[in-house]
């Protein structure tokens, strides 16, 4: 239900979604289970904080079993606009257990817009916002609530602290060796749909075949870690990547030089963080996404006297 009912929408993919009553029936099960093992464990004055679509029928749970405790919930996902959420059957009854918390927090002022215009446009509530980027008050569903952007960031001096020793680390030097003088394009996504990577190679494809002076003068390399194994979508993303480095690779490349270097694995922040100090292009292009902190991470990692330069 989380993977393929609830993620596609908030990232613009109706065409993706698969409505499963079982699956629903499933998630909230799920959602009563956590709910149940919880209970037993709270205090009058502890506060709940709970993260993510996995969870939105939680708070709901907990409020059936009694407890009146302050709750918020943070989305770490875009939230889709309402005329893809309302493609949902049970769409109402999602809306009306994310308003079972106190806080409801969002990464930007569009999916807060996206959750106030449901609530004017699909329930009898009502909103009092403060500013495109202020709080809004919810009245809906027998509830008040509160609803607020918080973009997430990350470490930026621990980040910075460590690139400039990851730098000069053991694998940035055998990457730096590798490219023999070329320049280097890093791009450092999750395997997943909304990161558009299938027409990330083909942009690059085309450059290469465009501007051949770039020929034999560039990397590109892509790691991709693996995500939810079990989901065809995925399978088949995963299977579309290896195919498509194979063929620009076998198009382009030359005995000493390989265009795209594709891996399908995870590194550490480490490792990660002295790739992205000696890469020249940061390439972050998803075709929808929550706060996305590769972008942020490039930039923390870059050398203040040479930096490169973020695409996003």
């Amino acid at each position: 239900c989380a993977n393929q009912t609830l993620w596609p929408p908030g990232h613009c993919r109706l065409g993706l979604t698969s409505v499963n009553r079982r699956t629903r029936e499933g998630y909230e099960r799920v959602n009563a289970y956590f709910a149940d093992k919880l209970e037993p464990l709270l205090r009058t004055d502890d506060m709940i904080w709970v993260h993510d679509y996995h969870l939105i029928p939680f708070g709901d749970e907990l409020r059936r079993r009694g407890c009146s405790q302050r709750m918020g919930f943070f989305l770490h996902t875009p939230f889709p606009p309402p005329e893809l959420l309302t493609a949902l059957p049970n769409h109402r009854d999602l809306i009306r257990e994310l308003c079972a918390y106190d806080l409801v927090g969002f990464h930007t002022a569009t999916d807060l817009r996206g959750f106030c215009d449901y609530i004017r446009t699909e329930t009898d509530g009502t909103v009092e916002q403060r500013g495109a980027y202020g709080t809004a008050t919810i009245r809906a569903f027998g509830r008040t609530l509160l609803a607020k952007v918080f973009p997430i960031s990350i470490d930026t001096e621990a980040l910075e602290s460590l690139a400039r020793t990851a730098g000069r680390s053991r694998q940035a030097e055998r990457l730096r060796e590798s490219l023999v003088g070329r320049r280097l394009i890093i791009g450092v996504d999750r395997l997943d749909y909304s990161k558009g990577l299938p027409q990330r190679f083909a942009a690059f494809e085309q450059l290469l075949e465009s501007y051949p002076e770039h020929c034999n003068r560039v990397s590109f390399l892509q790691v991709a870690p693996p995500s939810r194994e079990d989901v065809p979508e995925y399978i088949a993303i995963r299977r579309e990547l290896s195919e498509m480095a194979g063929r620009i690779n076998g198009r382009f490349a030359e005995f000493d030089w390989q265009p795209i270097r594709y891996l399908n694995r995870s590194f550490g922040q480490r490792v990660l963080a002295g790739f992205y100090r000696l890469a020249n292009v940061g390439l972050v292009t998803p075709l929808r996404d929550g706060m996305n902190l590769v972008a942020k991470e490039y930039v923390a990692c870059q050398d203040a006297d040479d930096p490169g330069v973020l695409v996003l």
